[in-house]
């Protein structure tokens, strides 16, 4: 599913065409490290993942999908000092329905210690953000306590979002399927998911676009939880998709950029 661009005779890679070869290698390597037996042993195997949806339209909770974020192939580093226990819990005191942490190691600065520090601090959902091209790496979020994978349209085929959803749902998590246009949603949509996000920032050329969100929410079914995600800095947008339709909102480097995330979330929530 490779999109690239003829140029001067040669194929120019975007971003994401090099982020997908890479995490080949790195799913081959983490594959010969860790076998699916020990995945399947880890402590965290065994526990019953959050729901979702229970804590994204919970009155006491804001919708926010709160994200802990380091770096970006798009901005560089974001934030170097930040520890993730710290920030995470300050983002669920401040009333995030979930958290989202990178796991992407090259490109965003993640790490599994970071999802294994989330999930030991807080009790609400968590998301293992990162790009998942094998069914390997859902065995994974599920042995690191993660409630919630991440399937990106835009590298995937309607049959592997399709068997990896499946996966999930055997496995007790939920799923959230990112779309960034029509094409994409149509194409995309089946039984084994539980929210369809909006990304409002093209991974082609990382330029940024709120109504892309504005654009799709009649388009998602129903029967699906609507999360728009990225390019969202100002409360007014989130009472605007409120009212659009959706029913969660993904944060990731507003709260990061800032000296202190915790505080910049718990400013925001207070004016929504």
């Amino acid at each position: 599913m490779l999109k690239q661009v003829r140029h001067h005779g040669l194929v120019k890679m975007n971003i994401l065409d090099k982020i997908v070869l890479r995490k080949k290698e790195e799913i081959a390597i983490a594959k010969a490290l860790v076998s699916v037996q020990d995945l399947e042993n880890s402590v965290h195997f065994k526990r019953t993942p959050y729901s979702f949806k229970e804590f994204l339209l919970a009155e006491d909770r804001t919708g926010i999908i709160a994200e802990f974020k380091r770096r970006s192939p798009s901005k560089g580093l974001i934030n170097g000092i930040a520890d993730v226990a710290e920030v995470t819990q300050a983002y669920n005191a401040a009333g995030a329905s979930a958290l989202s942490v990178l796991t992407d190691v090259d490109f965003f600065g993640g790490k599994t210690d970071d999802i294994l520090a989330a999930r030991a601090a807080n009790n609400i959902p968590i998301l293992r953000k990162d790009f998942m091209i094998d069914a390997y790496q859902i065995l994974e979020a599920k042995a690191w306590g993660a409630d919630i994978i991440l399937l990106i349209a835009s590298i995937l085929t309607p049959q592997q979002i399709n068997d990896f959803g499946r996966l999930a749902k055997d496995l007790g998590l939920n799923v959230l399927l990112e779309v960034h246009n029509l094409e994409e949603l149509e194409r995309s949509i089946c039984p084994n998911l539980d929210a369809i996000g909006v990304n409002n920032r093209n991974l082609g050329d990382f330029t940024v676009d709120i109504q892309t969100s504005f654009d799709l929410v009649n388009k998602i079914p129903g029967e699906f939880l609507k999360i728009s995600e990225s390019a969202i800095s100002n409360p007014q947008t989130i009472k605007d998709l409120k009212a659009a339709g959706f029913n969660g909102f993904l944060i990731g480097e507003n709260f990061m950029k800032t000296d202190n995330p915790g505080v910049a979330i718990k400013e925001f929530v207070g004016q929504i």
